[in-house]
């Protein structure tokens, strides 16, 4: 049961940030949360409040029309209380003038069970691919 409740909070998140859900993205993860999107952004990985993240990415992704994060191929090792969920992702963004920046690659998940369920506490993006412009 902790596999499939890991990879349906994994996904979860890309859900609510792709419906724009921003107070159902916040319960997805944990009080802190370190954040890794250097290999699209370069610099130093970052620790947020589930707040921070949300009103990043709202910020962030409310520049695109719509976003589709699709992720896929998960692999999920629990260890107690701690959990890795791994998955493919491929994530499209259409802009106002039609036109999409797709990337592709991996991501991997940080949880920990609390009292709630599983929530994520680390978030590492790595960019393997990407067409189009940002």
């Amino acid at each position: 049961m902790d596999r499939l409740d890991v990879i349906d909070i994994c996904n979860r998140m890309a859900w609510y940030a792709d419906q724009r859900a921003w107070d159902a993205l916040a319960g997805v993860f944990a009080d802190k949360v370190t954040l890794d999107y250097t290999s699209l952004e370069g610099g130093e990985p970052v620790t947020l409040t589930p707040a921070q993240i949300v009103g990043g990415w709202r910020t962030g992704l409310g520049v695109y029309t719509a976003t589709h994060h699709l992720l896929g191929n998960h692999l999920v090792a629990v260890d107690g209380d701690h959990a890795v969920c791994t998955a493919t992702f491929q994530a499209t963004h259409r802009k106002a003038d039609d036109s999409l920046w797709t990337l592709g690659g991996t991501y991997r998940f940080d949880l920990a069970r609390t009292r709630d369920g599983w929530r994520i506490t680390g978030v590492v993006m790595t960019a393997i691919w990407s067409e189009g412009e940002r």
